[in-house]
């Protein structure tokens, strides 16, 4: 008989031999993020066609035959909202899940809901409602209640049911390409660090002097190596904005380490010859050693009021293809594509909005409005898409 909480080794083993015959498998875990470095893995749950358990990793060591399912050719990996669990993947592997669908993203391809709450989406597609009772629960804490078994295992009872709907809906409207190259961007998204330099996100570092930058990202090196070695989180070990301030003073001694407003906390002036350890290391380095710049942001007027007017040209676009504009564009992604009109309209630069599954939604309409071949007239303001885009005589 199949285990409804799965606590040895051959269990598991069993589970997976399991999931390989059945060749599919919704997946969630549950998990503890603010006390660590890394997220601590607490709870694994799934649902085959025919069972539905879960796996105590606090009592299975192994858990690589899961893992190797994961990431061969052959097993179909649902998920909601599933970063956490992809980056448990390549975390843990090395690897990236080779045919995972994410059926949060999925509905934002098939309906103007995202992103869509697993609770709600069950209800929509399955018309099942959800308790939730347990979403403050310790999953830390040992032995497990069968409320939280029965709530973790309630997170996956309807995964399949619902990629088998979505697959319908994909197919009849033609977006099963658009679902294939959206979830692998996700899992890429995932799984990188952005343009390498994590450090530049900082809020306030595209004011500061090269000089300055080599010192924040000295600052910045040192505050992830202490908290992966102590396990903890990185903000825990010193705030964001006073890494920032450290690297605009460069403080030369401990009084000007604690002279600075925040540092004054024992925990924080402990850190003192750390930070000037780290100062230190960025005044020797040399002007070629020196971080470049970060490129000024974008303060051009008109820029911003394009792309307003292409916010809601896309906005229109979308509901009356039936899809959300959260996942196909965000502010961001409309002020890159008019920079990128603007700049001469590069192949090789081409923004987001204007390849893919994206540019067949917009990319074309988006263009024509810029270059003023489009107007947008009021049709009908009850309308779920009140606009309608009139072409313009030459």
């Amino acid at each position: 008989m199949p285990h409804r909480l799965i606590t040895r080794q051959d269990q598991l083993e069993e589970l997976c031999t399991h999931i390989r015959e059945a060749g599919i498998v919704g997946f969630d875990t549950e998990f503890v993020a603010e006390y660590y470095y890394r997220p601590r893995l607490c709870l694994l749950q799934f649902a085959t066609p025919d069972r539905l358990t879960a796996i105590d990793p606090f009592e299975v060591d192994d858990l690589s035959p899961w893992w190797e399912l994961m990431t061969d050719s052959e097993t179909t990996v649902v998920v909601h909202g599933g970063r956490e669990e992809v980056r448990f993947c390549h975390q843990i592997t090395g690897q990236l899940p080779q045919r995972l669908v994410d059926v949060q993203i999925v509905e934002g391809l098939l309906s103007r809901g995202y992103p869509l709450s697993y609770t709600n989406l069950v209800q929509r597609v399955v018309g099942d409602r959800l308790k939730s009772h347990e979403t403050r629960t310790e999953w830390r804490r040992r032995p497990l209640t069968s409320q939280q078994v029965d709530y973790a295992l309630d997170d996956v009872r309807h995964l399949i049911r619902i990629w088998e709907c979505q697959q319908e809906m994909l197919s009849e409207h033609g977006r099963s390409d658009w679902a294939e190259v959206e979830v692998a961007r996700f899992i890429e998204e995932s799984t990188s660090n952005g343009n390498g330099e994590p450090w530049r996100r900082l809020s306030g570092v595209h004011r500061l002097s090269r000089r300055a930058l080599g010192c924040i990202r000295e600052l910045f090196e040192w505050r992830e190596r202490l908290a992966e070695q102590q396990d903890r989180p990185v903000r825990g070990v010193l705030r964001d904005d006073l890494l920032v301030e450290v690297a605009k003073r460069q403080p030369r001694s401990r009084d000007d380490v604690t002279a600075i407003r925040g540092m004054q906390r024992r925990d924080y002036a402990k850190f003192a010859q750390d930070l000037l350890d780290c100062v230190e290391r960025a005044a020797a380095l040399s002007d070629k050693e020196l971080p470049a710049k970060s490129p000024p942001r974008p303060t051009v007027t008109q820029n911003e009021v394009l792309g307003k007017m292409l916010s809601i040209a896309l906005a229109q676009r979308c509901a009356e293809c039936g899809i959300s504009t959260t996942l196909v564009g965000t502010n961001a992604d409309l002020q890159e594509l008019v920079r990128w009109y603007l700049s001469g309209r590069k192949p090789e630069n081409a923004p987001r909005l204007a390849e893919g599954w994206r540019g067949e939604v917009c990319g074309d309409l988006l263009g024509d409005v810029l270059a003023g071949k489009v107007a947008l007239r009021i049709v009908d303001p009850a309308a779920d898409a009140p606009l309608r885009f009139e072409r313009l005589d030459s």
